[in-house]
C-alpha cells in the first residue's frame, strides 16, 4: 500500500479520502446544484456514493495511481468542504500531463477555500507528482469556477463557442492551463 497523501493550507486538510467521508461525499456527489455542470458524475442513491467513494480510496492506494481526488476537509471542524483533484491522463518524458477538477458544498463557498485548496493541489503536483501541465475548464457561465482558475494563476487557452449539449441548449467553455514552469516563474514572483 502507498502512503496516504495528506496537505496542510492554513485553513484546510486537503487528504485522501477515507471511509468516514461517506456523508459529506454523499451530500456533494448527490446534490445535483453542486453537480449542475458535471451530470455524469452525479450519484442517485447512497450505495452508487459509496461505490465512488471505495473507487477513490482503492485508486488511492494504488502502486500505478492515476487519480488523485482529495477531500477537502475544514483544518478547525474537520467538515468536508468538497473535493479537489487531477487526473493523470498521458506520461511523456518530461512529466505527467493532467486534467484537474473540483465541487463544493455550497454552505462553504465564497470564503476562498477552494483556490486554497487548489493552490495546494498545485503545488502538490509540480513538486511531489512530476506533472508537467495541469490543464481543467468549465462551462463560459460558471463564472465561480473560472474565477478560482484565475485566482490561482491558470492561463486561458481557449474559449470554445457551443462546444456542449447542457441543460437543453449548446454552451460555452474556457480552458485553462499551467504548465510547470510557468507554476515555478509564478512562486519566484510572490516570494523573490
Amino acid at each position: 500500500m502507498r502512503n496516504m497523501v495528506r496537505l496542510k493550507t492554513p485553513r484546510l486538510v486537503v487528504r485522501d479520502p477515507s471511509p468516514k467521508d461517506i456523508d459529506g461525499w454523499h451530500r456533494l456527489f448527490s446534490d445535483p446544484k453542486t453537480m449542475y455542470y458535471l451530470q455524469d458524475v452525479l450519484t442517485r442513491s447512497l450505495e452508487e456514493t459509496q461505490r465512488n467513494l471505495d473507487a477513490a480510496i482503492t485508486e488511492a492506494q494504488s502502486p500505478n495511481r492515476t487519480k488523485y481526488f482529495f477531500a477537502i476537509e475544514h483544518g478547525e471542524t474537520g467538515a468536508l468542504v468538497g473535493t479537489v483533484g487531477y487526473t493523470a491522463e498521458e506520461t511523456t518524458p518530461v512529466g505527467k500531463l493532467a486534467h484537474m477538477g473540483y465541487w463544493m458544498l455550497p454552505e462553504h463557498r465564497g470564503h476562498g477555500f477552494m483556490a486554497e485548496a487548489v493552490r495546494e493541489v498545485l503545488r502538490f503536483a509540480f513538486e511531489d507528482d512530476n506533472v508537467f501541465r495541469i490543464n481543467t475548464g468549465c462551462m463560459a457561465e460558471n463564472r465561480a469556477s473560472e474565477r478560482v482558475m484565475q485566482r490561482c494563476g491558470l492561463i486561458k487557452e481557449a474559449e470554445r463557442k457551443a462546444f456542449a449539449w447542457h441543460d437543453g441548449r449548446m454552451k460555452d467553455r474556457v480552458e485553462y492551463r499551467l504548465l510547470k514552469d510557468e507554476w515555478v516563474l509564478a512562486r519566484k514572483m510572490e516570494n523573490p
